[in-house]
């Protein structure tokens, strides 16, 4: 069990980076995210 759950949080970290990396900086911006805090909001969403 401990093993799916890695790979959904896995799947749903991946999304969330790409779903971020697609924004413009002026809607990033808008969310208060910097295109650099992609990676670190995403972790965070997921619980990593």
């Amino acid at each position: 069990m401990n093993v799916a759950r890695t790979l959904n949080n896995w799947r749903k970290y991946r999304q969330t980076v790409a779903e971020l990396g697609r924004m413009t900086p002026r809607e990033l911006n808008d969310l208060g995210i910097a295109q650099g805090d992609i990676r670190r909001v995403a972790r965070q969403a997921v619980g990593f």
